[in-house]
């Protein structure tokens, strides 16, 4: 098992980084980080095989390039650049061989659909059109959609920090169709979205609200209740915060964010009725995690700090849904993504 980095190359990154993964339970670590991909601002990706699917910020351009994998390295094999700002968000349906981009500077949504040997064919965009946006200074300038994946149906979904909303579409004959909206609170900065494993809740969280707000939704008649809605940092708390990645345990009893500013990852357990309690609120030893993530099995963690230059390590219990740090201060640049690979 190997853990992938990326982010921002702005320091001393050149792109995205593999780390090996040795040792069981506690005794499990990561290795050095080395340099597998070269490729400016890897900020979000996706694996397909031996394919790599990466934000490009290639200086006035951005956009998806694609990178093969082998022994001796890595191949660039196709990338789609547009002027202006790279994407912020790249989901993937491995099955369908589709990515989806969400462009937070020019509020772009785009549809790709690649062959095996990762080569790109541009299906649809959609641009998000300021609507009622948010109060906050980060919202006055415009729509911001930071995610663009799949919901429990295989419809789309879109959370737009500037307009506060989540957004649904169905791509039907390779063209997008809007079908529904709900609104957060205003100020709530829409950003990551998770669904429940039974597909009829959402959890969706708020970047400048650092708060979590529980959704039931029927993905066929498309009625929204607002269930309740969690601070994911202590009330007490004043400094700033950005809440930002979110995941959902594959049993559906967990849900985890991370906050940047807190610099924590909050667990809370999923109740019956789909309300949540706080389970904890752990470290994670560095500044500023935006993103972390899990290996298949969901027994490991781990957390990237982009400003401090460093991941954590943890081991998951799976019963009740808490974190054990087992390695800090892993040295890792710049990093703002984090996917486990065999």
């Amino acid at each position: 098992m190997k853990v992938l980095i990326g982010g921002y190359t702005k320091k001393t990154s050149k792109g995205i980084y593999e780390l090996p993964f040795t040792g069981e339970d506690n005794g499990a670590k990561l290795g050095k980080a080395e340099n597998i991909i070269s490729v400016g601002g890897p900020t979000y990706f996706q694996k397909d095989g031996d394919l790599i699917f990466t934000i490009n910020n290639a200086g006035d351009k951005g956009g998806i390039s694609v990178f093969k994998l082998g022994e001796h390295g890595s191949s660039e094999v196709d990338r789609y650049l547009t002027p202006g700002a790279s994407p912020a968000y790249v989901g993937i349906d491995r099955e369908q061989k589709l990515i989806y981009a969400a462009n937070y500077h020019t509020a772009v949504l785009s549809v790709f659909h690649y062959n095996k040997s990762g080569k790109l064919e541009l299906l649809d965009q959609v641009t998000h059109k300021a609507e009622t946006l948010g109060p906050r200074p980060e919202q006055v300038d415009g729509p911001h959609p930071h995610f663009f994946d799949e919901t429990p149906a295989g419809n789309l979904v879109s959370c737009d920090l500037g307009n506060d909303t989540v957004d649904f579409y169905r791509l039907e004959n390779g063209k997008l169709h809007h079908l529904a909206q709900y609104k957060n609170e205003a100020g709530f900065g829409t950003r990551h979205i998770v669904f429940s494993k039974d597909g009829n809740y959402f959890y969706v969280v708020g970047e400048l609200s650092s708060k979590i707000n529980v959704v039931k939704f029927n993905e066929d008649t498309w009625d929204f209740e607002n269930i309740a809605t969690y601070k994911t940092i202590p009330e007490d708390f004043t400094e700033h915060n950005g809440a930002a990645a979110l995941y959902i345990s594959k049993d559906g009893k967990y849900v985890y964010n991370s906050n940047r500013g807190h610099n924590s990852i909050t667990v809370f357990k999923i109740n019956d009725d789909h309300t949540l309690s706080l389970v904890q609120r752990i470290s994670t030893f560095g500044d500023f995690p935006r993103d972390f993530n899990w290996d298949a099995d969901q027994k490991y963690v781990v957390a990237a700090n982009q400003n401090t230059d460093n991941a954590t390590l943890y081991i998951r219990n799976g019963g009740n849904g808490t974190l054990t740090p087992i390695q800090t201060e892993i040295p890792v640049p710049e990093g703002t993504r984090v996917l486990f690979t065999k």
